[in-house]
């Protein structure tokens, strides 16, 4: 059997070489129009931003290497063009010469990837503008910043391609900001009040961001001098295209191969509408693993577990692919950002009856000296108890906690089967009782009505008007609030009337939740307290005068 794959990058070199290890006897080809295959894209920023020293590092095999190693042919420089299903036939153009050549195929897999998107905008062609996915990119972009000591840089894009070369550029010392069309940064990632937090954070470390902006033309004659946004002009001395990406499949457009806004429609054997055609990768489109729906989920990661299950399904093996979960996670100046499954917005557009909490955690044991925290979003189905999906910061291992959620979510788990779970503990590494299991202990009390609370999200939408802020910090810390000493707190509390709408805040919530405890139990019908407490919310009152009940 001659199988014939084209693209080697992830997805590709990771089909060939599985499928060679599957069944020696299949004759595996492997065409690519770049020079360079199976490189490390997701690397591509560090490199930008000198952690990764040498372009080489990037480079995890050469073509003559992997060839050695697999025994799969490689053909660099080669472009496919055309694609003739009934002739079982693909054109290929050689990228120097521009001669083309028919090579023939018993089975054949599409795994052309994607490319940056190239905004429809004046200047884009200019010296300074580049895009960031490819080596030569990265390349490209080190070498410019370096030779014309650039201070001054503009990212298009706020997702994890463009806030990673944010970071990444920062981190060189150059004055970066970031624009985004949508009205958030990370869209589709993150749910809106967390989004709200990243930014925060990014503004805080120096990084500007501005959302809800267009980019409108490209300022500049020799090279980039600034951007005109709807917002205004932005000056810069080099700009980084990074609004998203497309998908490699024009040449397919008259192969009768069913396609949606350009990426591939394939079954859960990764097979197209069209016998002996399969895809893999960032130009396919596979499903959601919760919903069922389809996702297009362009990760590296994705790309090797799709490649390795088509590659046994070539071989004969009866697997399926499953689904993605939209896992990611992205670093930061000083934080980390990690996700994985469905959003709330998503989960409720799905039709779940959706429950969710924030709750922040130590990241270790508190009293270790590099200590920080965690703040977790869970987002779950109220009457399954399933868990759909999760959103975590932190300057640590925000990984782990994904992790955990998307095993959980892989084996069906609900609330309950984390309650008790035996994960690993020492005080450099974790806490006597998991961050992760925390987060659910808190979630699992909300949905029993243990825990009545607040959501960041509701509270920014005015669902706290009306009530009367309790601080509950060991000292007096939000002006304006009417504050109890927890210690003090064994009965009725003076100031305070047991029917008043009262919202109970802390520094993360436990405190807050102890007072709710204990009020609850000496009548007080009304107590509410605010998820995230004052290291996640803004918390402010008209009133300027701190009184005190205890």
């Amino acid at each position: 059997m001659k199988v014939l794959i084209i693209g080697g990058v992830a997805a590709g070199t990771k089909t060939a070489a599985k499928l060679k290890r599957e069944d020696r006897s299949i004759d595996v080809t492997v065409v690519t129009k770049d020079q360079d295959i199976s490189y490390a894209g997701c690397g591509l920023p560090y490199y930008v931003g000198g952690f990764i020293e040498s372009r080489d590092e990037l480079i995890v095999n050469t073509p003559q290497k992997y060839s050695g190693l697999t025994g799969v042919e490689v053909r660099t420089g080669k472009e496919a063009v055309a694609v003739d299903p009934a002739k079982k036939e693909v054109t290929l153009k050689d990228v120097q010469t521009g001669e083309t050549e028919v090579y023939p195929y018993d089975r054949l897999v599409i795994c052309t990837g994607a490319s940056a998107a190239e905004l429809p905008v004046e200047g884009k062609d200019l010296p300074g503008v580049f895009k960031m996915r490819t080596p030569d990119d990265a390349d490209a972009i080190r070498t410019y910043a370096e030779r014309n000591n650039v201070r001054k840089a503009v990212v298009i894009g706020a997702g994890f391609i463009g806030l990673e070369a944010a970071e990444n550029l920062h981190a060189k010392g150059i004055d970066v900001t970031v624009i985004d069309f949508a009205p958030q940064v990370l869209p589709n990632i993150l749910d809106p009040e967390m989004a709200a937090y990243v930014k925060k954070h990014l503004l805080n470390t120096g990084i500007r961001v501005i959302t809800g902006t267009s980019a409108e033309r490209i300022n500049g004659t020799d090279r980039v001098t600034g951007v005109q946004t709807s917002a205004g002009p932005l000056p810069c001395e080099m700009l980084i295209m990074a609004a998203g990406i497309r998908p490699n499949t024009a040449f397919l457009e008259d192969t009768g191969i069913e396609m949606f806004k350009g990426t591939i429609l394939v079954d859960r054997q990764m097979k197209t509408s069209i016998d002996d055609i399969y895809a893999a990768g960032d130009c396919a489109m596979v499903t959601n693993r919760i919903t069922g729906k389809r996702q297009w989920s362009p990760m590296g990661s994705s790309a090797n577990l799709e490649g390795r299950t088509l590659a046994q399904v070539l071989a004969g093996a009866q697997k399926t692919y499953p689904g993605v979960l939209g896992t990611g996670v992205v670093k930061l100046p000083g934080l980390n950002v990690g996700r994985t499954g469905l959003t709330e917005a998503q989960a409720r557009e799905a039709g779940y009856d959706v429950e969710t909490v924030l709750v922040p955690t130590d990241d270790k044991a508190h009293y270790y000296p590099d200590a920080s925290f965690f703040i977790t979003k869970l987002i779950a189905d109220r009457a399954a108890r399933k868990l759909l999906g999760v959103q975590v910061f932190g300057p640590g291992e925000v990984d782990k906690m994904v992790d955990i959620a998307v095993m959980g979510i892989n084996m069906g788990a609900v609330l309950e089967d984390f309650e008790n779970a035996d994960f690993a503990y020492a005080p450099p590494f974790s806490t006597a009782i998991h961050p992760f299991v925390q987060a659910v202990y808190v979630l699992m009390n909300k949905l029993d009505g243990i825990l009545v609370s607040m959501t960041p999200a509701e509270y920014a939408a005015g669902k706290a008007e009306g009530y009367r802020v309790v601080d509950v910090q060991p000292e007096p810390s939000i002006d304006g609030t009417f504050f109890v000493n927890l210690a003090k707190a064994d009965g009725e509390i003076e100031g305070l009337d047991k029917k008043e709408k009262l919202l109970l805040v802390c520094a993360r919530g436990k405190r807050a939740y102890f007072l709710q405890n204990r009020m609850r139990y000496y009548g007080y019908e009304n107590t509410v307290v605010l998820e995230g407490a004052t290291c996640f919310n803004g918390v402010k009152v008209k009133d300027s005068d701190t009184v005190s009940g205890l």
